[in-house]
Formats: C-alpha cells, structure tokens, sequence
C-alpha cells in the first residue's frame, strides 16, 4: 500500500466558466498571458474555452493548445457532433489535449431546456463520448444540474458515459443548491454504486450561489473526488464558482484533516488574482480569502498585539506563501533602474527592456507627484501599461473644469491611430463631461454600463482605480485605469473599454 499523499487535479476554468460572468470577456492576448501563468503556477488542467461558441474562442484554445508544454488543455462541447468535432480541432495540437463534453440531466433542464425525454439524454451521451474518444484519449464527461438529477437516472447516465470511454467523471452543482454533507454523499454514493468507477477520475464542479461552492468541493474531495474545477478569484456565472486559491490553501493549511497535496505553486496565487481582476475589469472584495487586500491586515489593537508578538496568533498561513510581500515604501523620485526591476520581479512583473522603459518612466513620475509609492501603487501602474499596449485610441491630454458652479467641461486631446483630434464638451459634473468629450472627438453607440472607483492605496496622494463597462449592441467590454487623478484614471479606462469595442467592431466588419 502506497503511503503517498493522494495528488488532487486542479482543473481551472477562469476562460471558460469564468469568463461567462457578464461583462468579464476577455481578449485573445488576455487569455495567452493568463494561460502561460496558469503554467507557470503548475495547474494541471487549463480549459481554454467553448471553441464551437465563437471564433474567438475557437482560436484561444488552439493557440493555447499550441504554446502549452506541460498542463492538460481542454475544450468545452455540448453534445452535438458539431461542437465536439470543433473543440477537437481547438485542442488537437496540444501536447496533452483533453474534450469535455456535457448535457443536462435533471428533469426541469430536460424538460424545459433541452426538451428531450431520458432515452434521448441517454443515447447522446454515449455518442458524445465514443465520438470525443474517437479524437482525444482524454474525455471528461459532465451531467449538467448533476445535484438536482434523479438518483436512478443519473447513475445510467455515468455508467453510459464510463462505458462509452470518459476517462473523467465530473459532478457539477450547476445551481450552488447542494451543501457540503449532501454533496459529499452524493460522491461517495456513486463511486461506491457505479461499476468501473475505479478506472476514471471523479471531479468536482461547484458553484456558489449559497456561498458553498469551496466547501462543497472539498467535501467532494473528501469522499474521493480527485479533481477541482474552480476559478481564480471564484469568476464564474451568478454568484461565481469554487475560488482556485481558496481550494489550494485550503488543503495546503488543513492537510492534518485533508490529506492531499496539489502541484499549484502557491506564490503566484496573489498575482494569478491581480491580474484575472485587471483583464475583466471584477475588483476583489477587501476581504476576500486569501488574496483579498486584508486578508493579512490587522487594525484591531488585540490583534497587532498578537501579531507583534507571534504571527501565528491571528495568522494561520503567511503573506509570503500566496505572494503576498510585505508593502515597502522604498521606492521613490530617487530610486534607480536597477532597483525598480528588482521590484518589479520581487511582485512578480519581468518586462521587456522597451516595457521596462516605458515602466519606469510612469514609475518616475507618479512618484514625483506621490510622496510615498508602494507596491500596490507600481502593481496598478504596471498593469494599465499592459493594458493600453496596442490600443488604437490613446489619451494625450486632458484638462477639466469643476466644481459646484456648472457647467463642468472637459477638453481632451486623444491620439487615434496617429492623428491627433480634440474635443471640448459639458456635462453633469466632471466625469460626464470627461465623457461625453471622448464620445464627441470618437462617435460610439458604446453606453456606459458600470463606473466604479477603487483607491489603490490609503491617503489623499492615492492613486484611483477605475473601471468602465461599455455595453456595443450587446458585447460588454470592460476597461480599467489608474492615476493619482481620478478623472484621468476614469478617461483611460474609458478609452480602453472603447478600443475593445472598436476591435470587435473592426473584426464584423472585415467578416
């Protein structure tokens, strides 16, 4: 008898699932730069996308497909012939490709959204799989509202699909209705019911509209589940899925009651989190676990007391073990090259020497305008520069007239594709009017769908954060800015919100 920790698959479905968050839609370069840091975190599955939904999709998966070299990539497909010969095209260049097809079981999703009767779920999951299989050696089969599916029904469906050749067995909770001692007992259920269910793999695929989706999939694991499906930062549909970092740590902290390990690095968690919430534009609540901006604060004098004496008082892991650095106030008008890169590297940032440069001079004078710079301060300046890398509008100047006496008016210069164009416009209060100049020097049909303002750090000298959802003709895209001035933050966010609808608008019309 082997004395090995039992390895539990960390499946991720930020681009997949995660993705289907309204208004959390992410680009091709997003998704590349977030799949080489799902590989570098060691994740072991990385499902790329739902490559029959769109081309967009389609070509994510295949060019993540072709740059993985070590996570297993997988595509989503219904059970439509259609869907699975489309994702297996996505995934056949990687070199560990896997299919994962589904269809709704329970009765309300046969009745009223498939409108099929049992037989015919019945027959389209055995052709499903023995058509992935046919592909792929690696199948993962989902039935769709798996917790609110008839016993009986749904261990023919798993037997069908074992059968048929799915090498993964995953049981979603598609609504979050289960809670942790009901879903634990339905895994060990069917993995003590079904024949063969020692020759594939069962997973776990929560959501969390109770608030239970980790617990949930723990509990899974605790009654055999060897694989996760969950998200980085809990993004998903509703109320979101299974946290990645929480189900990581989680199992990390309580090995004593969980004995399993993951091959997830954990000090990439805190950057996998920041940058998952820049590319989507879905600010982490403070207090979200683990990677939540105080998730290693203490304010409270009980606890600093605590803390000074022993960390382990009120800290059951350390910062340093999600990648969280303690912030430093080094960094300043002074501070050279050489020792901005360090930091860079330190938070987790290696940048080309052109991005470097460009880096460092943002560095050099948001410091010449903020006393103090701290690491969230360079993060967030980072990350706007990524951004706005090859956005066809840039902002050049802006110049704002507020205050209680109206009208307030903005003037703003923008560089477009090279040319330069101004505007000057009114509006209800300053950012209205910030605006309402961008839409008059760049016509749009973009209506503006969330606005929110986040300070990056505490004090006056803070820089803003914030984000801008556009809603084009149904297609939400989100843009994100920081500055000291908050109104600039808010018309660079702005103007990258527009330039991803400028580009879906130039791809319809090449189509």
């Amino acid at each position: 008898m082997s004395n090995e920790t039992p390895h539990i698959t960390i499946f991720d479905t930020t681009m997949r699932d995660g993705e289907q968050s309204p208004g959390a839609s992410m680009t091709l370069n997003e998704k590349l730069e977030l799949a080489d840091l799902l590989e570098t975190m060691k994740v072991d599955v990385i499902e790329a996308g739902f490559p029959a939904a769109s081309q967009g999709d389609f070509e994510a998966v295949k060019q993540i497909a072709q740059r993985a070299e070590h996570a297993v990539i997988c595509g989503l497909a219904r059970s439509t012939p259609g869907d699975i010969d489309r994702c297996a095209e996505a995934v056949k260049h990687a070199a560990r490709p896997r299919i994962h097809t589904f269809i709704s079981t329970s009765p309300v999703h046969m009745k009223h959204k498939l409108k099929m009767g049992e037989n015919a779920v019945l027959e389209a999951v055995g052709r499903s799989v023995t058509q992935a299989r046919n592909h792929v050696e690696d199948v993962e089969w989902s039935p769709e509202d798996a917790t609110r599916t008839e016993w009986e029904f749904l261990c023919r469906c798993v037997d069908a699909a074992i059968t048929a050749g799915a090498t993964t067995i995953n049981i979603p909770d598609t609504v979050g209705y289960s809670h942790p001692e009901e879903y634990g007992a339905l895994i060990r259920r069917l993995i003590e019911t079904i024949p063969d269910s020692d020759k594939v793999v069962w997973s776990t695929h929560c959501h969390n509209d109770l608030g239970l989706a980790v617990a949930n999939s723990l509990a899974g694991v605790a009654n055999g589940a060897r694989q996760v499906e969950c998200t980085i930062n809990g993004l998903g549909e509703r109320a979101g899925n299974a946290a990645l970092e929480e189900v990581v740590m989680g199992l990390r902290v309580r090995e004593d009651t969980l004995p399993f390990s993951t091959s997830v690095d954990p000090q990439y968690l805190s950057q996998a989190s920041t940058m998952v919430s820049r590319v989507t534009g879905f600010p982490v609540q403070f207090n979200k676990a683990i990677v939540g901006k105080n998730a290693f604060a203490h304010e409270s004098g009980i606890h600093q007391d605590g803390m000074l004496k022993n960390a382990e008082t009120y800290e059951i892991m350390r910062p340093e073990d999600v990648g969280v650095s303690k912030t430093s106030l080094v960094m300043g008008k002074h501070s050279g090259r050489h020792a901005f890169r360090d930091k860079l590297e330190t938070i987790g940032y290696t940048l080309e020497d052109d991005e470097l440069n460009d880096a460092f001079k943002r560095f050099k004078a948001l410091a010449d305008v903020k006393k103090h710079v701290f690491d969230d301060d360079i993060a967030a300046l980072v990350d706007a520069q990524l951004s706005e890398a090859g956005q066809r509008v840039a902002l050049e100047d802006l110049r704002v007239a507020a205050g209680m006496r109206g009208p307030q008016t903005a003037d703003i210069t923008l560089i477009v594709d090279g040319d330069t164009k101004t505007a000057t416009s009114e509006g209800n209060g300053p950012v209205d009017a910030v605006f309402k100049a961008i839409r008059s020097a760049i016509p749009h049909k973009g209506k503006l769908d969330l606005f929110q303002v986040h300070t990056v750090t505490g004090g006056t000298d803070a820089q803003a954060k914030v984000t801008v959802r556009l809603d084009g003709d149904g297609f939400l895209a989100t843009g994100v800015g920081a500055h000291p001035d908050t109104l600039v933050a808010a018309a660079k966010a702005y103007i990258q919100a527009l330039n991803k609808l400028e580009t879906r608008r130039a791809k319809q019309l090449a189509a």
